[in-house]
């Protein structure tokens, strides 16, 4: 799984609506217009090399955000695969993380407790500080 560089490769997968509240930035006001631009900061991870969570080194293969709700009408820029989730967030993001884990390592960022605990083992976790701090919010 690690490249000869030494860093793991991650699918990331973000937990938007958990991102975008984890900063009063007035997001509660037009969610769809906050859920923009948080995406829009998203896609220039796309093949960097990261210090993850834990210390170790990432690099981001893709970026797989997902959102819900009034959210939904974000607008959707290249380079990042959006999903919307046909009713909550967390199952979704449970379903894909699952499937991934199976084929590569994957990263999902959120702060819900309740949602860390229905991830599989083996997936690794950061809280929306890490990917704030990454992308410079």
């Amino acid at each position: 799984m690690d490249r000869p560089g030494g860093a793991i490769p991650v699918r990331l997968v973000v937990d938007v609506a958990n991102v975008m509240g984890s900063r009063p930035d007035g997001w509660w006001r037009d969610r769809a217009g906050a859920a923009t631009r948080l995406l829009a900061a998203l896609p220039p991870l796309v093949g960097r090399e990261v210090h993850g969570p834990d210390g170790g080194v990432l690099r981001i293969g893709e970026v797989v955000a997902v959102i819900e709700g009034a959210a939904k009408a974000a607008a959707r820029p290249d380079g990042l695969t959006v999903v919307a989730a046909p009713a909550d967030g967390d199952g979704s993001i449970v379903e894909i993380a699952r499937v991934e884990a199976s084929e590569r390592r994957t990263l999902v960022v959120t702060a819900d407790r309740g949602l860390r605990a229905r991830l599989a083992d083996g997936v690794l976790i950061a809280g929306p500080g890490w990917l704030n701090e990454l992308i410079g919010r």
